[in-house]
């Protein structure tokens, strides 16, 4: 079965759109862990709009599933994820502005920059993936990191989705055979939903786990948690 790790970072954003506590941004993750989700992820940024860093520090105490904390690994981001030592860091070089991810690694050009990075990591027991686009020489560069995953960034699946599905989902097939065949556990995120996530899974037979929160959290609006991350439990199991 393919593991669901909800981003928690919305539910930051809505604490902080008051300054107080409410949501509890601990309480929800403990209680996302009870509905079912297999893993917490977090993407704090230099400027904690969403997720402050001191975050990262509650939840490490109260997460009993997988933790995984995302972002670009300036020196802040780095010392933080070695102090809090998660299950897994996922690189992704969103740039300070970025309001969301919106690129994978070029890891060709940043190859000495990630074995560095992530021989930090692994040598702490710290868990590495790499965000990065469905393209084969990408993958074949984030092997030569060092890296035990890539996390495949799914925004042109989840586009291309409603009109050709087919088409949409080509490209991944693609990088998910290279990806296994080189050895790299596939995870994938960014934009996927209930609409769309079981023929992603459907079709990326080694998917070890995806990362989502917009739109989960989006969904739980109407539906609530419980019932849609029972959903979520039952197309990744399908």
């Amino acid at each position: 079965m393919t593991k669901l790790s909800v981003n928690v970072n919305k539910i930051a954003t809505l604490r902080n759109a008051r300054g107080g506590n409410v949501p509890n941004l601990v309480q929800v993750s403990m209680d996302l862990e009870k509905f079912g989700a297999q893993g917490i992820t977090i993407h704090p940024r230099p400027d904690e709009r969403h997720i402050r860093y001191q975050d990262a520090r509650d939840l490490k105490k109260v997460v009993s599933t997988e933790f995984n904390i995302e972002g670009n690994p300036v020196q802040k981001f780095i010392d933080l994820v070695l102090e809090v030592k998660p299950t897994q860091v996922t690189l992704v070089p969103d740039a300070v502005d970025a309001i969301t991810s919106n690129a994978g690694w070029d890891t060709i050009k940043h190859k000495s920059f990630l074995q560095e990075v992530i021989a930090t990591f692994k040598s702490q027991g710290i868990r590495t993936s790499i965000f990065i686009d469905p393209v084969q020489k990408m993958i074949e560069g984030a092997k030569a990191t060092g890296t035990d995953r890539i996390e495949l960034y799914t925004e042109s699946y989840a586009t291309l989705y409603p009109t050709n599905k087919e088409e949409a989902i080509r490209p991944y097939i693609d990088s998910a055979f290279v990806a296994s065949e080189l050895g790299l556990g596939i995870n994938a995120g960014h934009d996927l939903s209930l609409e769309n996530i079981e023929y992603f899974k459907n079709s990326i037979p080694d998917l070890l786990e995806v990362s989502i929160g917009h739109a989960l959290i989006s969904e739980a609006l109407y539906e609530g948690f419980e019932r849609v991350i029972a959903q979520y439990l039952k197309k990744l199991s399908s």
